[in-house]
């Protein structure tokens, strides 16, 4: 493929990190590397505590957990997501509710959550799509008067805010992912942002198998046991050291790739205006990290055609997810809330465009070729 959909980008440290975590003679979990890390995304999301895992799916399953779910216990989310986010609380015998998303950001529609509420509904599990923010004072509103708690799928929103607040620590509990495709990475990789200091101690037990261990490193108690369940969340020192230079140059890494989406969608706004395409619609009161970009296409026929078209000279594009209440899991797990028209469309329709750091010099080939494609 002349242009990859992805490309992970290095900032230069990674490298010479790993070494010096292999100097230390420390490379299993919770290291130093994996302390500054924490510390970093702490301070970057001003969260009471951030704890690494080996991936967004171990945090948001590290939540389910916090959230001590009971079978038929229910979880309100959207359909158009990845299938962690329904997978975590599916483990605990909870049931994924599916609610519609919004036609302009594409997140959950915080209209529709209130009339799923049921006597077993124990949270509203919220994912914020393309790293632009859901709206979030309205469901805290609603979980509020309902007294359920809220998790944050944030897998796509590192560095992303809404009216001022970082996304991740304004729920309970905030999933981050690290993966090859986020714009931090660390090949596989993730962390659980936990935004009461009262919830702290059991996070760090269920993510040390169940183990006291955090207290006893810490001299809190003499010796560590069996306190709780538990499983082995944590990622390795060599991961940690990898992240520690992405997180470090976070900033300029998020800079570039808004460069490159608001070229994409400077280049976008012509077509929008011919009825070729809908753009990305991003609230005035939300920051994005530029996670990524999509076009939506009038039919999936077209969309079907675009990826075709563009592959064969050269530029890979990717559509996204096939919604979960339609899937055969989702008919098994979880059942939906009224009709999901918009994710079932979104689903037919949206494409992403390739965007990563160092993509600029080839940027005007993309735009072009996609020219030739929608004007063909």
């Amino acid at each position: 493929m002349t242009i990859p959909f992805n490309k992970p980008y290095m900032t230069g440290n990674e490298l010479t990190y790993i070494a010096e975590a292999h100097a230390n003679g420390h490379l299993s979990g919770d290291g130093p590397f994996t302390r500054h890390c924490n510390a970093l995304l702490e301070q970057q999301v001003n969260c009471a505590k951030a704890l690494l895992t080996h991936s967004c799916t171990a945090a948001l399953e590290m939540s389910a957990l916090l959230l001590a779910l009971q079978p038929g216990d229910e979880v309100i989310m959207p359909s158009y997501t990845f299938v962690s986010t329904a997978n975590a609380f599916v483990l605990q015998g909870a049931v994924p509710v599916f609610v519609d998303i919004r036609s302009d950001t594409l997140n959950i529609d915080e209209s529709l959550i209130e009339s799923a509420i049921t006597e077993r509904t124990k949270a509203i599990c919220v994912v914020h799509y393309a790293g632009v923010a859901c709206e979030m004072d309205e469901i805290l509103r609603i979980a509020s008067k309902y007294g359920l708690m809220v998790v944050e799928d944030a897998a796509q929103a590192i560095y992303s805010s809404y009216k001022g607040r970082p996304l991740g620590a304004i729920g309970d509990f905030g999933c981050l992912s690290f993966h090859e495709t986020k714009n931090v990475i660390s090949g596989e990789g993730g962390a659980l942002l936990v935004r009461d200091e009262a919830r702290i101690q059991r996070a760090e037990i269920l993510r040390e198998k169940g183990t006291n261990r955090s207290r006893f490193l810490r001299g809190q108690v003499d010796k560590y046991t069996w306190v709780d369940v538990g499983s082995s969340y944590l990622p390795s020192e060599i991961v940690a050291a990898f992240l520690r230079a992405q997180l470090e140059a976070g900033e300029t890494i998020t800079a570039r790739r808004i460069a490159i989406w608001e070229r994409y969608h400077a280049w976008a706004e012509g077509h929008e205006a011919a009825g070729r395409l809908r753009r990305p619609v991003v609230p005035s009161y939300c920051k994005h990290n530029a996670h990524m970009y999509y076009l939506q296409l009038p039919s999936l026929e077209q969309r079907t055609g675009f990826i075709e078209r563009m592959k064969a000279q050269g530029v890979q594009c990717v559509f996204h997810y096939v919604p979960l209440h339609s899937s055969t899991a989702g008919l098994r797990y979880g059942r939906s809330h009224g009709d999901l028209r918009v994710t079932d469309s979104v689903s037919d329709t949206l494409v992403r465009l390739p965007l990563w750091v160092g993509l600029e010099e080839r940027l005007d080939q993309v735009m072009a070729t996609a020219d030739d494609v929608l004007l063909s």
